[in-house]
């Protein structure tokens, strides 16, 4: 993942199964060859590439990341596993590769433009470019985070922070048409039930969205961003009778078949 601020394996894997199933339905719908070699760009703790390995045993695979902490989380998870600290931007092994993996990790990076056409050029004849991202920037916990970011005393230092590099499906498709045979694009939003009410939608973005903000703050302006962005939270998700909150979460899907 590529990113400034430094990610936290132990904060991200809180809703390990919620951040999980996204990458078992984009392995399922990138079935097709042999899979002899693979990479997962952005492997994060280790969650994406154990269902990569359990798809293709008997499969080459590196996993990569540019946090110190999330590789070292994946090493001590799967020990059989090649993995690498590594930027996917920087990244340029030759390849070729039957499934390349970018699970919630491209919308770190700018400059698809080049990007992507460059990894579909590192797949086999057949192979799969199988890419899962966030599609969420409208949804309220987003919005509100760039509002509360707006606001003093934290407008200078926090303008620009959250990255929009984050394209429509149909630019996806025309992007990486002309590199591949088929190119399978669909969305789908996950309704994420999460125990603890607001401030387990405080957690989760914790874990991702607010990584990069929080970075910029020192400890008590952490605690009180947190909670007036916990406030503005508190008017847009309702707290169900059990005490959880429903988190509409969209996630953008692609499969690039060379």
């Amino acid at each position: 993942m590529t990113t400034s601020a430094s990610w936290n394996a132990k904060q991200y894997s809180l809703f390990e199964a919620e951040r999980t199933r996204p990458v078992r339905d984009l392995l399922n719908g990138a079935q097709g060859g042999e899979i002899r070699a693979a990479v997962d760009l952005g492997c994060g703790p280790g969650n994406s590439t154990e269902l990569l390995a359990a798809c293709a045993p008997s499969a080459r695979i590196v996993g990569i990341d540019n946090s110190q902490d999330m590789i070292d989380a994946a090493r001590r998870r799967l020990p059989q596993v090649d993995f690498e600290l590594a930027d996917i931007a920087a990244w340029d092994a030759a390849g070729p590769y039957d499934l390349i993996l970018a699970n919630a990790s491209l919308q770190w990076v700018t400059g698809h433009d080049t990007l992507l056409p460059r990894l579909a050029g590192k797949l086999a004849p057949g192979g799969r470019l199988a890419i899962q991202m966030p599609d969420n920037l409208d949804e309220p916990a987003h919005t509100l985070l760039r509002e509360v970011a707006a606001q003093d005393p934290w407008r200078d230092r926090l303008a620009g922070t959250e990255r929009t590099g984050r394209h429509p499906a149909a630019w996806y498709y025309a992007l990486l048409k002309p590199h591949c045979a088929r190119v399978d694009v669909w969305r789908t939003t996950y309704h994420h039930a999460l125990e603890g009410g607001i401030d387990a939608v405080v957690e989760w973005f914790k874990g991702s969205a607010l990584r990069p903000f929080l970075a910029k703050l020192d400890d008590s302006e952490q605690r009180a961003f947190l909670d007036r962005y916990r406030s503005a939270l508190a008017s847009a998700y309702t707290v169900l009778d059990d005490g959880s909150v429903l988190l509409p979460f969209p996630r953008l899907f692609i499969v690039a078949t060379r």
